[in-house]
């Protein structure tokens, strides 16, 4: 498809044709897919567009991850092809993911012929009451000359507002229909902010706070109002902490960073915001695991909620506050306040506790380097070694608790993890990140339960020369599960062993390069040989930990006294 085609409406295009002409008028670059016949007309369209890649991957789930991943990364949307219902179930996972890390994407899937449709016809599932659950919109095409509306309104909704995945069922017959179309610009995102009102109110909670704090989400990244965020943070002295897997939003080294809310905080962590009498929340949903299970916004505590989304503001907590903006916006608007008048006479009020939490936070930090374990060491050792041009994921799993609690991301864009806590994303994502930023350096951490449910992925980063280095904790168990099970039921272990594999020798036979380590000393020698490779190839460092460090404070034999 030329250039000149983008700027021409009323041309005559088959379906399939129109479609792609559409991806490319949103600016597409990538598209993750697993081949099937239900949108064969679609491949072929694309087989002539020079200025879009297909990936295509080794399974369905795996193609959403690293579509998921690419979207994180790239802060555009995902975009994800297959066929019918049993690509689509395949792929659902990653959509879930999608719609609760609130990640732009949009998936295409082929769907068997209008004539067929009731009949239970080959893999038939009704796509669209399938997944309107977990995305923001499923439709189906039945009228082919609704492509570009469609295809517009789909764009819209997967970056707009509460960003998040959109699912568009294409029955095969259409396909191959001939039509005039006419398409209209690409999307733009709206960036409201709030009003004089708002601001004026904002400051009113200012002046009145005595321990404020911000709790800050992913609404902060896909807005890139990170240097708004430190910036507004360190004119008013508030102390910071990131929403469960949004670590990368604030500099985890700066004097106001009090933490992370994720899974197992540590006591100061939970202490702090105890404490804290106004709540901030910038561009978060207040989840489950940022809220530690809905417990740490309480009566007393004030609320100011600023969110992109009018259903996020007050879908859990009601707030003092809620303004209904885009956060950059709203943090370059709150810049109007007079700092003088919310300091009063003197210094903050509050800037004293601020201090004093965060050395509390930071003493909890020094405890890395007094313990012994292998992911510790490991942890404190990437955390030397990384620059600012490098991306870390995780999989799900006890390992990624030594990530969160220890290793600090000091620079934005750092970081992706699924808050959706699905098992097999690491591998996945990171391939899609490492394909959105192939200048970066991208670590994926998993653990060996995870790692095999998408291990298959390395084969397509080989295929691409994809680079990227995945590092797997190897304990032979679902960690995870094993530490409720000797926490509820001690001693009564089943279904959570896992079988001896070597993962050197997998991705060896996918013709990637493989290394297995026992000590720190040997990942030590290993890592810069492995990360020369994984410039231009996959490779996995598989280390091996001890069966009985079931989490970072815990073995497996404290359950048991």
């Amino acid at each position: 498809m030329e250039e000149s085609d983008l700027n021409q409406n009323g041309i005559d295009l088959n379906a399939a044709e129109a479609i792609v002409k559409g991806l490319r008028r949103e600016e597409v670059k990538h598209i993750f897919c697993v081949p099937g016949e239900s949108y064969l007309p679609v491949l072929n369209a694309l087989y002539d567009e020079q200025d879009i890649q297909v990936i295509s991957g080794r399974h369905e789930g795996g193609i959403a991850f690293m579509a998921e991943g690419y979207a994180k990364a790239t802060k555009k949307p995902g975009i994800v092809m297959a066929t019918r219902g049993v690509g689509a179930s395949n792929l659902s996972i990653g959509v879930h993911t999608a719609h609760q890390d609130s990640t732009p994407m949009v998936v295409l899937l082929g769907q068997v012929s209008t004539k067929f449709r009731g009949r239970e016809g080959f893999q038939e599932v009704d796509l669209e009451s399938f997944f309107r659950p977990i995305s923001k919109w499923a439709v189906e095409i039945t009228d082919v000359l609704r492509i570009p509306e469609i295809l517009a309104k789909a764009f819209r909704v997967a970056k707009t507002g509460r960003p998040g995945p959109v699912v568009i069922s294409l029955p095969e017959d259409i396909l191959y229909e001939q039509g005039e179309f006419t398409f209209r610009a690409p999307v733009s995102i709206p960036r409201p902010a709030p009003s004089i009102k708002e601001i004026s109110m904002f400051q009113h909670f200012l002046q009145i706070a005595k321990k404020p704090l911000i709790i800050a989400g992913g609404g902060i990244r896909f807005s890139g109002a990170e240097d708004a965020l430190l910036e507004f943070a360190e004119s008013f002295q508030i102390p910071v902490m990131t929403a469960f897997r949004r670590h990368d939003v604030f500099p985890n080294n700066n004097d106001l960073y009090l933490g992370h809310l994720g899974l197992g905080i540590t006591s100061e962590i939970r202490e702090a915001v105890d404490e804290a009498d106004v709540i901030f929340a910038f561009g978060t949903r207040l989840s489950e695991i940022t809220t530690q299970d809905y417990s740490i916004i309480t009566d007393e505590k004030r609320l100011v909620h600023i969110d992109i989304s009018f259903e996020t503001i007050g879908n859990i907590y009601s707030p003092d506050l809620g303004i209904v903006a885009d956060i950059k916006e709203a943090l370059l608007a709150l810049k109007t306040i007079n700092i003088d008048e919310v300091k009063g006479s003197g210094d903050f009020i509050w800037k004293e506790w601020a201090e004093n939490r965060y050395t509390k936070q930071k003493e909890s930090i020094k405890q890395l380097y007094q313990k012994q374990d292998i992911q510790s060491k490991i942890i404190g050792y990437l955390q030397q070694q990384l620059n600012h041009e490098f991306i870390i994921t995780n999989d799900a799993g006890n390992f990624a608790g030594w990530l969160h609690t220890y290793f600090q991301f000091n620079h934005k864009n750092s970081y992706i993890g699924p808050t959706s806590g699905a098992m097999g994303y690491g591998v996945p994502s990171a391939i899609g990140a490492a394909i959105a930023s192939p200048h970066k350096t991208v670590i994926a951490l998993s653990g060996d339960g995870g790692f095999m449910m998408t291990a298959q992925e390395l084969e397509t980063a080989v295929r691409y020369k994809v680079g990227m280095l995945s590092l797997v904790f190897n304990n032979q168990m679902y960690g995870t599960i094993r530490m409720h099970q000797e926490i509820h039921y001690p001693k009564k272990v089943i279904a959570t062993d896992l079988g001896n594999i070597s993962f050197k020798s997998y991705i060896q036979s996918l013709g990637g390069k493989g290394y297995q380590v026992t000590s720190f000393q040997e990942f030590e020698h290993v890592y810069p040989i492995a990360l020369e490779h994984a410039k231009h190839a996959p490779v996995v460092i598989e280390i091996l930990t001890d069966r009985e460090q079931i989490s970072v404070s815990k073995k497996i034999n404290d359950f048991h006294t």
